[in-house]
């Protein structure tokens, strides 16, 4: 079975978060939206955040020093396929609205309000719908994603905290 590590990000300004439309990709072939980001290349297995920055700059032109407040919120972990996928997924603060075009997809400021009626992945829904009841959480959270009897999509949060060595 294959690793595959990707790393998405949600940039928000005021209410709005950046999304990206997208037409298709190798798993949807149908229209969808999403974060910002990608798979990490060799050099970035170690740090996820890099790539993110790296595939921020790339996709909407933003810098590193345009974007507060950077954190890592959620891993998150499906098997597709022949591939665990593993992803991390930051969320930051713009200082302004203004981005390129994409060569990725389409960029939109979405209403925090609005983003549950996009079609995502599963597995964004789910993150996407945690950040939203949970605004002031401050560890990170890993997500699991799973199936119930009857196949119906589930995620399996757990929150991420020190452990004491003895």
């Amino acid at each position: 079975m294959e690793v595959r590590q990707m790393a998405t990000a949600f940039l928000i300004h005021h209410e709005h978060v950046l999304m990206m439309k997208k037409a298709k990709s190798k798993i949807f072939n149908f229209e969808f939206w999403g974060g910002i980001g990608g798979h990490l290349e060799y050099e970035e297995l170690n740090s996820p955040m890099r790539a993110s920055f790296r595939e921020i700059e790339e996709e909407t032109g933003y810098k590193e020093n345009e974007i507060e407040n950077f954190t890592l919120k959620y891993i998150l972990i499906e098997e597709s396929k022949d591939e665990l996928r593993q992803q991390y997924v930051y969320f930051g603060e713009t200082t302004h609205r203004d981005f390129i075009p994409s060569d990725e997809g389409e960029l939109f400021w979405i209403h925090k309000s609005e983003l549950m009626k996009l079609k995502t992945s599963k597995a964004i829904r789910f993150t996407i719908q945690h950040y939203l009841e949970n605004p002031d959480q401050r560890n990170i959270c890993v997500g699991a994603l799973t199936v119930n009897e009857e196949e119906v999509p589930l995620i399996q949060w757990s929150i991420v905290k020190q452990t004491v060595s003895f």
